[in-house]
């Protein structure tokens, strides 16, 4: 039996960085190193109150220390939001399933993502960056609803988008004075004039909210991405995080051990995967 799926480790609250008004990153320090790959989970535990799972926002390559990205919207998260540096806390994992990078070398790498939905993204974006050698191009499309809901701001706006070896563009729904980019749902800035890839040639990864995760997908499909080469994050209604609980059901699938990383095509013909 492997203990470390059910039994969280050990970990100090080192640091937290405001995101947003409601999305905080938090750096931790397990008490012993927690290897993951890019796509995998962990569950966060709070001694007394609870868990829940959250996707790692830190590179791979960091077993020492670790950074999750998380929007306030419950119980578990109100509380992680109330801490303070020198908490303690549990990590139980990784869990679940990571992208198979090997199926994305030597391919454009098309990353689409919605809102918060770009903190689990960005340590797949850490193992790209790691062997960028191997993959013919990084795409990344963002969206939010407003230049405020930015997250990672000065990387996204300073260090991704002036990288040569990526190619960076960041939507909003609706901008204020001094947005100069574009205004638009996420959609927008896969039309052709923003987007220069090779379909037949790429893969494409999509995490954000489930209806922009739903639309994404509709519009990669319409341009030209087969349906085996979409992979999308299925962070839906994960509880235990061990396929014991049965809340993340998707067809014959638990989203916590089957997943959360699915090629559409696995999952495109189960009903209400949007939900």
């Amino acid at each position: 039996m492997n203990y470390k799926l059910y039994l969280p480790t050990a970990a100090i609250l080192e640091k937290v960085e405001a995101e947003t008004h409601n999305i905080k990153t938090f750096f931790l320090k397990p008490a012993e190193p927690i290897p993951f790959l890019a796509g995998q989970f962990v569950e966060l535990t709070i001694p007394g109150l609870g868990e829940a799972p959250f996707t790692p926002s830190s590179s791979p390559a960091v077993q020492d220390r670790m950074e999750i990205t998380i929007m306030r919207v419950g119980t578990v998260t109100e509380r992680l939001h109330a801490l303070q540096p020198g908490a303690q806390i549990g990590i139980r994992g990784p869990l679940g399933q990571p992208y198979p990078l090997e199926n994305f070398k030597d391919k454009e790498v098309l990353i689409v993502g919605g809102g918060v939905g770009l903190a689990p993204l960005r340590a797949l974006l850490f193992a790209l960056f790691a062997d960028l050698d191997n993959y013919k191009k990084v795409i990344v499309r963002y969206g939010t609803r407003t230049p405020q809901d930015i997250i990672y701001k000065k990387v996204v706006e300073k260090a991704w988008g002036k990288a040569k070896s990526l190619d960076v563009m960041v939507t909003v729904d609706k901008g204020d004075e001094q947005w100069k980019g574009n205004q638009g749902v996420v959609t927008t800035i896969l039309e052709k004039k923003y987007l220069k890839v090779a379909p037949s040639k790429g893969v494409a990864v999509v995490c954000g909210p489930p209806i922009m995760m739903k639309f994404a997908t509709f519009k990669l499909l319409k341009i030209g991405y087969a349906p085996e080469n979409i992979y999308l994050s299925m962070e839906k209604n994960m509880s235990c995080g061990i396929g014991k609980c049965g809340h993340c059901r998707l067809g014959q699938y638990y989203a916590c051990k089957d997943g959360p990383v699915f090629s559409y095509d696995r999952i495109k013909d189960l009903p209400q995967i949007w939900d």
